[in-house]
């Protein structure tokens, strides 16, 4: 008897055959990207990224990556384009597509932008819960519900990104967008009106000098042995992290050793040129968020983070390549660099030892420290603004106005 279930199922093998091809050929991309955007680094995150970004998105990338955009923005569209794949995929069973329509963006502001008053008497409102678990599932959710079962929604800003790169993909695409269609503006201001809530800060408490001081205490070994290699790394990172105005988690993670030039020594007092002299190195920042590398952003490092860094670069044998490295379990120094989410473990991991919610601190907290402890000592705004490079007045202000609160004798006329 003739098996004529055999085509069938042949084919069915040869169309899955095809589909774990095309899925080996973007994790093998995604892995040659890797070199230049670490975060696409480790078998686990190339994998799901091959299962959520086209090969056109993937050729995107490469193209862009090619051309010489920042990491960081190449890090943030990534993120970006793999999350709204993913949604599309599960909102529309299929890829995203190409020009977006009108009715699929406002579906997407409406699932990100909702009233949360209006969520808590109707459930549909706002992102339906099977979407959101399918996202979570992703690991690409983070908004998680509070104690009264309700998922807030969106953070206006992120969603207003998210809308910014796919409009923008569609002009590298050659595609006609509709972000600025009369609706889809009508719709996100609205939505922005109702959903908008207090912008929270990046690290909910600044590490200013005296909690500072409880994370370097933590790197100083025990009683029973000498610091090791991890404490003199963690000590110099969070030294040179808030002494030099506060760098950002990618700036720590990029920093390569060319960027530093060693100074003569400078008197610990400026006024007084017979004080006791200082180790001192010039940190040049190269391309930052806010400046370009040919701009003159280099930043003067003096004292402890000077020595901080040469005792970890001469106990970890560093003479090139990447300043703050990863320690593999049995002590052996990594030729790569952190990662920048590396950073961010690495405080919260000190936040810990010394006793404090890791929960309240991260990464940032080191850059509105600086700020904020250059406040409660009277430090001119313009004078810290020169070693923490902030370009915006107003957003370096927040900082001092927020320390110099609690002294405001406006605050105490009828006290």
């Amino acid at each position: 008897m003739k098996d004529t279930a055999m085509p069938g199922a042949f084919a069915r093998n040869r169309s899955l055959a095809g589909e774990t091809d095309a899925l080996e050929q973007r994790v093998e991309n995604l892995d040659a990207l890797s070199a230049i955007l670490p975060s696409l680094a480790g078998a686990n995150r190339a994998d799901q990224l091959a299962h959520l970004l086209t090969d056109d998105d993937i050729d995107t990338l490469r193209h862009l990556a090619r051309e010489g955009m920042g990491e960081n923005s190449l890090r943030a569209l990534t993120s970006d384009l793999s999350y709204l794949e993913a949604w599309c995929m599960a909102v529309t069973g299929q890829e995203l597509p190409w020009p977006a329509p009108v009715p699929l963006i406002l579906k997407f502001i409406a699932h990100h932008l909702w009233d949360p008053e209006k969520k808590k008497s109707d459930p549909a409102h706002g992102m339906p819960e099977d979407v959101a678990g399918t996202l979570e599932d992703q690991r690409l959710l983070r908004t998680q519900k509070n104690t009264e079962g309700f998922r807030p929604p969106h953070a206006p800003a992120t969603v207003q990104r998210r809308l910014a790169t796919w409009s923008t993909l569609h002009r590298w695409r050659g595609v006609e967008a509709h972000f600025s269609a009369p609706d889809v503006r009508s719709a996100l201001r609205l939505a922005i009106r109702v959903a908008d809530r207090p912008k929270a800060r990046k690290s909910r408490k600044a590490v200013t000098a005296d909690l500072l001081e409880q994370l370097l205490a933590t790197c100083e070994g025990t009683d029973y042995a000498a610091p090791s290699l991890v404490d003199l790394r963690d000590k110099a990172l969070l030294l040179i992290g808030f002494a030099s105005g506060g760098r950002r988690r990618s700036e720590l993670s990029g920093m390569r050793l060319g960027q530093i030039v060693w100074e003569d020594p400078l008197p610990a007092d400026p006024a007084d040129p017979a004080s006791p002299l200082l180790p001192a190195a010039s940190l040049r920042l190269g391309r930052t968020k806010t400046e370009d590398a040919s701009e003159e952003n280099s930043v003067l490092l003096i004292g402890r983070p000077v020595e901080a860094l040469k005792a970890w670069l001469e106990a970890a044998g560093i003479a090139d390549g990447a300043v703050f490295r990863a320690i593999d379990r049995w002590g052996n120094v990594k030729t790569r660099g952190l990662t920048p989410q590396s950073v961010n473990t690495i405080v919260k991991a000190r936040c810990i030892r010394a006793g404090l919610d890791p929960d309240d601190f991260s990464a940032h907290g080191l850059r509105s420290g600086f700020l904020t402890e250059a406040a409660n000592r009277d430090i001119p705004i313009q004078d810290a603004m020169q070693q923490s490079r902030h370009r915006s007045l107003a957003q370096a202000s927040s900082y001092y106005n927020d320390a110099g609160r609690s002294r405001r004798r406006s605050a105490r006329m009828l006290g």
